[in-house]
C-alpha cells in the first residue's frame, strides 16, 4: 500500500484529485491545504507529497511541503502537476527536490503507476515536460528570488512575502532588487511583466 498526502488550496480540486487516485485499491490518499500539511505528515508519514505548480498559493504550499519534507525522520518522495509552459515552476520544484513531474493536461490513466514508482525509489517525468524542465536552467533567478516575485505577482506585501516564506523583510527587498536586475527591468512591476511573458512565473 502506498501512502499519498495530496496538498491543494482548492477543496474542489483536492476533492477531485482525491476520488480519482483513490480509484486505484493500491493508494491510500489523504488530503490537505497548506496550513494542515505539517499535522497531516505528523499522524502518518505519507510515501509521497503531491502538489500542483498551478494552485492558488502554489507557492507557499511548495515552501510548505518543502519544509515538511526536510524536517521529517523519512520525509515522503514529491511529485508535482506542473505545465511544460512556467519553467520557474518547474525549477522551484526540482530544487525543492521533486522526483515526479506530471503534466496536468496529460491523461489520468498512468497516474497511480507513476505513484508507486516513485515511491519504490524512482523517478518520472512526461514526455511533455521535459523541454520545459530544461528551459528551467535557462532561467537567470534563482528559486528563491522566483517565489518572492510570484508572490509578489499575487499582489502581496513585502512584510506578507517574509512570513510566508520564513524571511526577514530585508532580505525580502533583496531578492526582488535581485529579479529587477537579472531581468533588466525597470522596477518591481516591470520585473513582474517580464518574467511572466518569458513563462517563468
Amino acid at each position: 500500500m502506498t501512502t499519498l498526502l495530496l496538498v491543494h488550496a482548492v477543496p474542489l480540486w483536492r476533492a477531485s484529485l482525491a476520488s480519482l487516485l483513490s480509484a486505484d485499491a493500491e493508494l491510500r490518499v489523504r488530503t490537505a491545504d497548506k496550513g494542515g500539511v505539517r499535522a497531516a505528515a505528523e499522524q502518518s508519514p505519507p510515501d509521497i507529497f503531491m502538489t500542483d505548480l498551478d494552485c492558488p498559493d502554489s507557492v507557499e504550499v511548495l515552501t510548505e511541503v518543502e519544509a515538511v519534507r526536510r524536517s521529517a525522520d523519512n520525509g515522503g518522495a514529491l511529485i508535482v502537476l506542473a505545465r511544460g509552459d512556467r519553467p520557474g515552476g518547474l525549477r522551484r520544484a526540482f530544487n525543492a527536490g521533486a522526483r515526479g513531474y506530471i503534466d496536468k493536461y496529460g491523461p489520468p490513466k498512468n497516474l497511480a503507476e507513476v505513484m508507486r514508482k516513485v515511491a519504490d525509489g524512482g523517478r518520472h517525468i512526461d514526455e511533455s515536460l521535459a523541454f520545459g524542465l530544461l528551459k528551467a536552467a535557462e532561467v537567470p533567478l534563482s528559486s528563491r528570488e522566483l517565489s518572492v516575485l510570484a508572490l509578489a505577482a499575487e499582489g502581496e506585501s513585502v512584510t506578507t512575502i517574509a512570513g510566508a516564506l520564513h524571511l526577514t523583510c530585508g532580505t525580502v527587498r533583496n531578492y526582488l532588487a535581485a529579479a529587477i536586475r537579472k531581468t533588466g527591468a525597470r522596477n518591481r512591476q516591470d520585473a513582474i511583466r517580464l518574467s511572466s511573458q518569458l513563462g517563468w512565473l
